[in-house]
């Protein structure tokens, strides 16, 4: 009988553990950034910024990196062989100028690492734990585009969107 009291007790316990582990409230996107960037433990200076969604790094090397922000896209602020500059490119292009201009960031990286054109694919954060890819979309310098399977933070980026036009942020404002 004893046996069986403490099996039991025993099953009890590891249940109370099991929903206590699993009933914890999960963190919210900008929670795990945060910490994300925060625990980071390699910080990079910007080299140049090339448009609202792309920059340019240096490693100790010397050799360039381009560093393509996941799951954003900022309308393009020059004319390409293939794209022509869009209404707000300019304006995407200087706040992440100016938001970068001497500062060092941290990276953390979705599925791929590398997309098609071989830029770096990262979300990005500054040191303050700012969550870079989010912050150009919540201010409307940015719009999500996600492609599978980098889809990470898609939902908290679409979160952010949805703040920005409803606020008429950025390229939401009307014309």
């Amino acid at each position: 009988m004893y046996m069986n009291f403490r099996k039991f007790t025993n099953f009890l316990l590891l249940l109370m553990m099991f929903v206590v582990v699993n009933c914890r409230e999960k963190p919210s996107p900008s929670a795990i950034s945060t910490s994300v960037a925060n625990s980071s433990r390699e910080y990079r200076k910007v080299y140049k910024v090339i448009d609202g969604d792309t920059f340019w790094m240096k490693d100790g090397f010397g050799q360039i990196e381009k560093i393509r922000l996941t799951g954003i896209d900022a309308p393009e602020s020059r004319k390409s062989s293939h794209k022509d500059i869009q209404r707000f490119g300019k304006e995407s292009k200087d706040f992440l100028t100016n938001l970068l201009r001497g500062k060092k960031v941290a990276f953390e990286y979705d599925v791929q690492k590398k997309d098609q054109y071989g830029r770096t694919l990262a979300y990005v954060y500054l040191e303050d734990g700012t969550f870079l890819n989010d912050y150009l979309i919540r201010n409307g310098y940015a719009k999500v585009v996600t492609f599978p399977p980098n889809v990470k933070y898609h939902k908290h980026l679409l979160a952010s969107e949805r703040y920005a036009r409803q606020h008429s942020l950025g390229m939401w404002k009307e014309k």
